[in-house]
């Protein structure tokens, strides 16, 4: 029999430390070599040492963070490097290169009799007859082997990347570009041509009336002006929001009360100087109705009247036959209005009175309020009329001086004249200020006394009573002795009627309640059966009705909740 000696652990670990080379597993490292490489990469980051360098050759640039920069325990490096972040040439996918793409077309070899497995519509290999886009002929290519398509290109599997997929170039061809150019080219050498024959014709014409039957549409690189940005690429001009030479329409009157400026759509509607007799701008609505707009809105405005009187008829989609049909219309209209005018002047007469000048030169009168100082000159401007709306709005009523909803105190609205909360009051001026009339807040509950308070006021009330009889007559005394025992029964009796009342408010509210703890046991027990089962299997509960809590329901809720601060809850 073999013996075998056993070795403390103790003894293996220091065996395996002095036989061990010292490259299977680094060593720990000092409290003095960690403060060494501090200092060292101190000073790389300062510039006074120089930078690691990789297996490459390559500079570590030293403020590179040192999650970043050391490699992982199993990546086996020997020195510093930045390698594993590079991408690995084991994972990169091969994608395919730039040049490669659908082909597109088809190829020139035309069969010339029916081949085995091609479509039976056309005749190509390249598809089946379901998939032929071909239109179907009545007897397909197989049996008149006539007219056989052209085969499709093979498409190659493209594996493209990211950018790949969303290069707007790829599989551009450049040759298609040669094409334009040279159309480009050859109607410049045509423009030439044409230029030189009119100088032969007339040779005192110049280059610039050459130009003055071309297109209005130049290049941007011919055009500087201000308020145009150039864009060599497109052959176009881009109009900025506003010229910087322009005034701000802000700025065309700085009087308050003037034109109002909306500065979210930088829009004045309204003239800023309407005294002006002429201006360079007289706000939006002036070039909002003037021109064709007008003209516009009257053709739109007939083609929806015609259209409700029979008539087929669109102002986008016939706007000649609208337009014909408007003039028309019109004409026979003044036609119409003249006749009947001229006979009630042939009838009754007055023609001279129509000759009058207008009503504004013949009174020196206008709607318009103007005021004007002592030497003549305009003292400012007519006020501006407010929009109505359709509610009656400033209407006073019952002698008051402002309207209700002017005065605000306390939470509540009043009169600001005589600040009277009161609505519908009369009005009773300064005097009212003085005296404010409270409104009584009929939303506080008035405290109810208990049986006890009840009982003794009646005893004090009893002995005042008594002490009152005493010194009044025995008749008095007599009747109020009467009064005072009916009072008493009727208050024994209000009191019985009060207590039974509470009695079975008490046992409402104890039925509620016991109702709320059934419903809390059972939304519980629920809740444990729902946690128990899959949650695929769960219901949805979106058609629940949501609502507020009653008190009783919050009451059954505190009862039964589940108390886990509490020591004792483990024993229950």
């Amino acid at each position: 029999m073999t013996t075998t000696t056993r070795v403390a652990v103790s003894q293996i670990l220091r065996n395996k430390d002095e036989t061990a080379d010292e490259e299977d597993e680094p060593k720990k490292k000092s409290r003095e070599d960690w403060r060494k490489a501090k200092e060292l990469e101190e000073a790389r980051k300062a510039g006074t040492a120089p930078a690691a360098v990789d297996e490459t050759g390559k500079d570590i640039n030293p403020h590179i963070p040192q999650y970043i920069s050391s490699a992982p325990w199993y990546y086996g490096t020997s020195g510093p490097t930045l390698k594993h972040q590079r991408p690995q040439a084991d994972r990169e996918a091969e994608f395919t290169r730039l040049d490669t793409y659908y082909n597109k077309g088809v190829t020139g070899n035309v069969a010339i009799k029916y081949r085995k497995g091609a479509c039976e519509n056309c005749g190509a290999m390249t598809h089946k007859k379901k998939d032929c886009l071909e239109r179907p002929r009545k007897i397909g290519a197989k049996y008149t082997n006539a007219g056989i398509a052209p085969d499709e290109f093979s498409q190659p599997n493209l594996n493209l990347s990211y950018d790949g997929k969303r290069d707007r170039w790829n599989g551009y061809d450049p040759e298609q570009h040669k094409a334009i150019i040279e159309e480009y080219q050859k109607v410049e050498e045509a423009k030439r041509e044409l230029r030189a024959q009119k100088l032969e014709e007339d040779p005192t014409a110049t280059e610039e009336d050459d130009r003055e039957g071309e297109d209005e549409d130049k290049y941007v690189d011919e055009v500087d002006m201000p308020g145009t940005k150039v864009d060599s690429k497109q052959r176009i001009t881009v109009r900025n929001l506003r010229i910087r030479e322009d005034t701000a329409k802000y700025l065309r009157n700085l009087d308050l009360n003037s034109a109002y400026y909306d500065p979210k759509t930088r829009s004045m509607r309204d003239n800023p100087l309407p005294e002006a007799a002429e201006s360079e701008y007289a706000g939006e609505n002036f070039v909002r109705f003037s021109g064709d707009t007008r003209a516009h809105a009257a053709a739109q405005l007939f083609a929806w009247e015609a259209h409700s009187k029979g008539l087929d008829v669109h102002l986008l989609a016939e706007p000649t036959k609208l337009q014909l049909l408007q003039k028309q219309y019109e004409e026979k209209r003044d036609q119409f209005k003249t006749q009947v005018k001229q006979s009630v002047l042939d009838k009754y007469g007055g023609e001279e009175h129509l000759r009058a000048p207008p009503r504004e030169l013949l009174l020196a009168q206008s709607e318009l309020f103007v005021r004007y100082n002592r030497d003549g000159s305009l003292a400012g401007r007519a006020e501006k009329q407010l929009a109505k709306s359709k509610y009656d709005e400033d209407v006073l009523i019952n002698n008051h001086t402002s309207v209700w909803g002017s005065y605000w105190k306390d939470g509540q609205w009043g009169y600001k004249c005589c600040h009277s909360f009161i609505k519908m009051s009369y009005c009773v001026g300064e005097a009212g200020k003085s005296m404010v009339l409270e409104v009584p807040d009929t939303g506080k509950e008035i405290p109810q006394k208990t049986e006890k308070e009840e009982v003794v006021e009646k005893d004090e009330k009893s002995s005042s009573s008594d002490s009152s009889s005493d010194s009044s007559e025995s008749e008095e005394d007599k009747r109020s002795k009467t009064e005072r025992t009916s009072k008493k029964k009727k208050d024994k009796k209000k009191a019985k009627k009060k207590k039974k009342k509470n009695i079975k408010k008490d046992k409402r509210e104890e039925d509620k309640l016991k109702k709320a703890l059934e419903m809390e046991e059972r939304k519980q027990k629920h809740a444990e059966y729902l946690l128990s089962v899959d949650e695929r299997k769960r219901p949805y509960n979106s058609m629940t009705e949501v609502k507020e809590p009653t008190n009783e329901e919050m009451e059954a809720y505190m009862m039964k909740r589940r108390r886990d601060e509490d020591p004792m809850s483990q024993f229950m």
